[in-house]
This record gives C-alpha cells, structure tokens and sequence, in this order.
C-alpha cells in the first residue's frame, strides 16, 4: 500500500493554525501543561483514572502524530490539512480507491463522511473501537463520486474513556516506485528567513527520504552562509545542502539555476521551488512528491499560499489568466482571503472550497515540476521577476501538462497587499512581463483588452503624480518593442539602469518618517468644506479624470514645492484622489516609509504622449512581435543559454561551487540598494491590481 496523505498535527502547535489541522475544542495554557503528563502516560497506556480527569476537558495534541479525545468528547478532521482531497486524486491520479487506515486504543466511534462538489455532507460509515492495546482498523472508500468535486475525512467521538490516536493514513494500491526531488530556494538578503527554512527541512527528517538535494542559491549581499544558525542547518542537512553564490539575476534566474543543477545532477524526478520569505509545512513536501509520483500525466503539482501574518488565512486556492484581459484572477468560483478560523468559514462550512478547481499556473513560492516537463518545455523565461510562474504554466499548459494546486501542501508566505510592488522598481517587469507574457500566449488579436488596460494605468499613474512608475511602464514598452533578442543580456544589467531612472523622480525618493518632510499646509481650504470622495458610476469617473487632467496639466507655482497639501495614508491613494492636489505625502504599504509626490505638468505632458506613441505602436507591430516571440521562446528557455546567462552572470571567483557550500568571499556585483526588500516576484498596491489586491474589475471602474 502507497501512503497518499498522512494525519499530521502542527509542528509548533500554534493557536493561529489549530483550525487548520484539527477541530474540536483544545486544551492549551495552563491546563495544558498540567495535563501533559497525564496525556503521555494515557498514549504510553496507562488509563488511570488520573489521565481520565486530567483530559476530560479538551482534545490533547500529543506530538506530530497522535492525540488524546478524552471521554464523551469529539474532534473532527474536515480540516484543510487533514481532510483528503479525494476530487483531486480522483480527476488527475490512477489511484481508483483509496483507503483510510487507522491505528487507535482506548474507546471510540469513528465516523467517515464525504463531501460532494456541492459542499453537501454525507454519513459514509462508521468504526468502532475499544481496545486497551493498539488496533488497527481500515476501510476501503471508492473515488467514483468524486469528478465535480468532493473530500473524505473522519470524526472521533470517545466513549466511556479515552480514545488515543496514534496515526492515520489515506493509502492506495500502486506498483509505481517513490520518487524524489531536489529542492530549490533563490534567495536575496534573507538569511534569517533562509535559515530557518532549512532548519525546519533538517527536523522533517521523514520527508528529506524524498529529497535529494537542496539547492540555496544566494544571490545577495547578507549572505545565507554568514548568519550564526547556518551550521546547525547544515549539520542537520548534510550532503544534501548545496549552497551555490550567484550574481543576483533575479527570481527567474535563481529558479532556472535550480532547475539546470537538478537536469545536470541526473537524480531527481522533480524540482521543487520555494520562495526565501515562506514557512512552509514539510509534510506538504512529501504529499506533493506522491501525487506527482501517481499522476496520469506528468503533472505541476502546486502549493496553496497562506497568510504569514494571518496565518489561519487562505490567501491564494488556485489562481488562472483572464485571457481577454491578460491578468491572473482567482480560478472560478474561488476567493482570495478566507478565514479557516473565522466562525462558519471553515472546509465543512465554505462549499466551494469542495468543488475540485481547474488552474492555469501555480506560483512559485511553492511548485513541484517534473525534469521531464523541463526537458520539454524548457526553464523559466529570462525576466528577473514577475509573470514568470505564470508564463511557464501557460506554457505547459499549451503542452498538454496540467498544473494542479493541491490542497493540504501550502506554505506561508509575506501577503501581497504589504508590498507596493506595481509602483516601485518592479512596475518596469510588471509591464515588459506582462507584455511578453501576451505576445507568446495570447490568444486574442493585439492581446484582447490588454493593451487598452496598459495605457489606461499608465495614465492613471501619470495623474497620480507617480511619474517614476509611469515611466518604469513605459521603458517596459520600449523594450518590448526592441524584441526578444535583449531578455538574456538585460537580466543582469537592467536593475542598475531602473535605480538610475528613479533617483530623478521625488515620488520615488522614501523616507522613514512623515515629520521628515516640511509640515503639511493647504493654501485653500476645501471647497465648501468638502473632500473628495471616489466617483460613483462612468459618467462621474470620466468626468473625474478629465477634471484632474486639465488641473494637473496647468502651470504650478512654488507653494507646493514647500509644503506637501494633504498627508494620504497607502490605503487611500488612488488616481481620482491625488489628482486633485499639486503634492501629498503618500506612505508605502508596509507602513515603514512615505514619500512626497509632487505635481509636474511638462512630466505629465511628456508621460501622456509618450504613452500614446509606444502603445500605437504596439498595436501596429503586434502581430510581428508575437511571431518574434514566439520563435525565439525555445532558444531562450534552454538550460544551455541559461548556462551562458549563469556564467556571465557571475564573477569567475565564484562562478563554481566548493563542495557543497559556495565560496563564502566577496560581494555580488550589485550596486547598494539594488532589489529593495529583495523582492523576486508577486506585488501589491497600484493598478492595475498586483497580486495582492487581485481586482479583477475593469479598468474604466477602479
């Protein structure tokens, strides 16, 4: 029998995540910690009547596995962690039925339920155990049912004395063998973050069974080998850690480099890319690993994102490509956001999370992808960050290899609405990606409605007094227009040219402080002492940005040079606001700096033509471009011009990697500042919305 998914509880027992893994009431504080004897002596078998009093009140969480339902109490595993996701195996595996095994003392009622794609419940059977000594109890469950959707998960209700679990598994029949995966993590400047994902790789010691190599490529300056708790994670790893010191080319460029060692090393079947900045829970790891092993085809198999500051929230289930559009939006009947832990938010109670989704990509802060699908479509398009995740599983889509987004693997990761990543450097990959992403995929003349959105946010940044990112967008444009030939040999040279093109630009200047800026002064009170408030219908909107166009565009006097008019917190800008003022103090979404916008109408006349000029011309050349594309796609995404890429990339001195552990010497080629936070990829803030806000609105309504 092939363990499919097996029970697991959480590894720091975290209140936030309980309701993840387990529900029914638990016992924690105080009470807990006088129960924890009593608990182990009950699961060691001692059922005293001490055990029974001590437990009576709450289930006890003994260990990763097994846990203690004191009498006449009940627990539930409908949980996201550890309900199977039966639709899923059932739509993309050849496991035909699946088997719950149980191994269990004490005395119990077990209850198997279902689901249906309709997030109905139904009774499938029930168990019963009694037994002082260890029992196991199995029972075979058929997947027929489950096309549209559906999970299995059990209910324990202890009886006259307490019921302890040691395990659980779901399993299947299959001659296939185990497979294994080499692990990749690009890294820049998060050498706390880094660590203690490795840390917590090398205390999973049953799931690195399945992993090969783990390779750390560091492209920052706050090297990963530097911090003090690398060489407990490196004890723990072993010869599995591989930390290899590369020039920052980015996101894009640190996953190929992963996927190109894990083709040249020969050994794995899969490689499975982490984002530096997740917490990821490993059992996902090996879950991940067995459905690909299992699957009809081969299969990207990904993982879901979880709030790491919320950490009971569901931030992204599965996500797909508004065609018409050209933008990522969540896969139908899907939302972003949702509250495992909120009272009636959770599986049993949120019928779509039962009904089975289908994906168009997975992001790459947690995705497994077999080396033959590398071998056929080849590594990642050279774009630093953003849109590359998306671009490759549309590509693979296109080549008949499905991406599937598998519940109970996920990861916690930073949220994307706190990162201002559509207005700061990054905006320049958001468009030039975006773009390139379209002309290769497209399947709408000029891109659909794309093109139309693009020059719409431009605009909107441009009234926003955002000028550093307007002009970031349209530089994207520019190189887009120049075609395909640049992607390779810009990737290393193209942060320096965007932190040039900022620093001449005031809304790009940040500074820790709201009082380090001259105090805030109006000239004029507010008409009638009203403030501006968001237009309500098109008519309003168009009207509103006509109005803030002809204010933006007449000449300015010197006032506003001296004292910013209004102070706007990161939740509230907006381009129908900013418009109506010549200056504001705006803060950045993660709340640690502000920055002062100013109104420029010679920038603002020069943004606006400019803007016209390079998207009529991506309308005219369209369909050239997309050919270019399209036929330069498999020179640029072989592992053998990314070995150029690598090699350019990096000086000679740490161009090779000393035994398992890079050369620890020297810095990274990269200017100071470069990367700031040393984001990779994903966004938040601005519009069109990044992957934080993920509005899915059209642009004549935001």
């Amino acid at each position: 029998m092939r363990v499919l998914q097996r029970l697991v509880l959480p590894v720091d027992r975290d209140l936030d995540v309980l309701k993840l893994y387990v529900d029914g009431r638990i016992v924690r504080g105080e009470e807990a910690v006088a129960q924890e004897t009593a608990a182990a002596e009950d699961l060691a078998g001692d059922s005293s009547g001490d055990a029974v009093l001590a437990t009576r009140r709450g289930v006890r969480i003994v260990g990763r596995r097994s846990l203690v339902v004191p009498l006449g109490r009940r627990v539930s595993f409908c949980t996201y962690f550890n309900a199977f996701p039966a639709s899923y195996w059932r739509r993309w595996s050849t496991v035909g039925d699946v088997r719950l095994r149980l191994r269990m003392r004490g005395e119990a009622i077990v209850i198997v339920y279902r689901s249906t794609g309709k997030g109905f419940t139904q009774r499938v059977t029930q168990l019963h155990v009694d037994s002082d000594v260890a029992v196991e109890r199995d029972v075979e469950l058929p997947l027929e049912p489950f096309i549209d959707g559906g999970w299995y998960w059990f209910d324990i209700i202890a009886g006259d004395r307490n019921a302890v679990l040691e395990r659980a598994e779901w399993c299947a029949d299959s001659d296939r063998p185990q497979g294994s995966t080499s692990i990749g993590i690009t890294t820049f400047n998060r050498p706390k973050f880094c660590v203690e994902q490795l840390l917590a790789l090398g205390e999973a010691t049953d799931v690195l069974e399945v992993v090969d190599e783990i390779f750390v490529v560091d492209q920052g300056t706050k090297r990963v080998v530097d911090h003090p708790d690398f060489p407990a994670a490196a004890e723990a790893l072993g010869e599995k850690l591989r930390v290899i010191d590369q020039a920052n080319i980015g996101g894009s460029g640190g996953f190929s480099r992963a996927m190109a060692e894990t083709l040249d090393a020969g050994r794995s079947g899969y490689v499975l890319l982490l984002d530096d900045d997740v917490v990821v829970e490993p059992e996902g790891i090996l879950r991940a690993v067995t459905f690909a092993d299992l699957a009809r085809t081969p299969t990207v198999v990904g993982g879901h994102m979880f709030d790491l500051f919320n950490r009971s929230v569901l931030h992204a289930h599965g996500e797909n490509v508004a065609r018409y559009r050209w933008w990522m939006v969540p896969a139908a009947h899907t939302f972003y956001w949702h509250d495992l832990a909120r009272e009636g938010h959770s599986l049993r109670e949120t019928p779509w999370l039962h009904r089975r989704i289908d994906a168009d990509f997975n992001g790459w802060w947690m995705c497994l992808i077999p080396v033959d699908v590398l071998r056929k479509i080849g590594l990642s398009l050279p774009f630093f960050i953003k849109w590359d995740d998306i671009e490759y599983g549309v590509r693979a889509k296109e080549a008949g290899i499905p991406t599937v987004p598998l519940p109970g693997a996920a990861v916690w990761h930073v949220p994307w609405h706190s990162k201002d990543n559509d207005l700061d450097w990054q905006a320049y990959f958001q468009e030039r990606n975006r773009i390139v992403s379209a002309l290769l995929h497209s399947p709408y003349d000029r891109g659909g409605n794309m093109l139309k959105e693009s020059l719409i946010m431009v605009t909107k940044h441009a009234l926003a007094m955002q000028y550093s990112t307007a002009e970031l967008m349209l530089l994207g444009i520019e190189d887009v227009l120049k075609g395909p030939a640049g992607l390779h040999g810009s990737i290393t040279t193209k942060m320096a040219e965007l932190r040039r093109l900022r620093a001449a630009y005031p809304d790009a200047e940040a500074r820790p402080d709201i009082d380090d800026f001259p105090r805030v002064r109006r000239r004029k009170p507010p008409k009638k002492g009203r403030e501006p408030v968001p237009p309500g219908n098109r008519k309003e909107m168009i009207r509103t940005a006509l109005t803030g166009m002809a204010r933006q565009l007449r000449p300015v006097g010197s006032f506003h040079r001296t004292h910013p008019e209004v102070t706007v917190p990161h939740v509230d800008q907006s381009w129908w606001l900013l418009s109506r003022f010549d200056s504001a103090l705006v803060s950045a979404a993660d709340g640690t700096k502000v920055s002062w916008y100013q109104r420029d109408p010679a920038r603002l006349r020069s943004i606006l033509q400019r803007n016209a000029a390079l998207h009529a011309r991506l309308v005219k050349d369209w369909s050239k471009l997309s050919r270019a594309y399209r036929t330069a796609l498999p020179d640029i995404t072989s592992p053998e011009r990314w070995r150029e890429t690598f090699d350019a990339a990096t000086p000679p001195a740490r161009n090779t990697v000393s035994g398992k552990v890079g050369d620890p010497g020297g810095e990274q080629g990269r200017a100071p500042g470069e990367a700031a936070a040393g984001e990779k990829r994903g966004g938040a803030g601005g519009e069109p919305p990044a992957r934080g806000s993920r509005d899915t609105s059209a642009p004549e309504e935001r």
